[in-house]
């Protein structure tokens, strides 16, 4: 994982399954100490989720909105969306097309 260059967005790539999961919960969770107003999960480069990535996510999203911070996903691919979908964390997480449009959004 790169770091970013915004400071409150977290790149992933690849496939996010048990092995790179608890690296993604750590990561959040060391962004969310931060209490960022928004933190943004940038899936774009992501090609894989299982749920154990999706379980990070949502810790990763109940950690920021226990402090009144916003938590979204941006950039889901076509791949991918049906995972979110099935599992209805479609209509759980705030999903942006692209990071530009999660920070842009009010």
């Amino acid at each position: 994982m790169s770091l970013p260059d915004e400071p409150n967005v977290l790149p992933l790539e690849g496939e996010i399954d048990l092995h790179v999961s608890p690296r993604v919960a750590e990561s959040l969770r060391a962004l969310a100490e931060k209490k960022p107003e928004r933190l943004v999960v940038d899936l774009s480069r992501v090609t894989y989720i299982d749920s154990s990535g999706l379980a990070a996510l949502i810790e990763g999203m109940q950690t920021v909105e226990a402090y009144g911070g916003k938590f979204v996903l941006a950039g889901v691919q076509e791949n991918v969306r049906p995972i979110f979908e099935i599992a209805r964390l479609d209509q759980v997480f705030i999903i942006f097309p692209h990071v530009d449009a999660a920070l842009a959004a009010p």
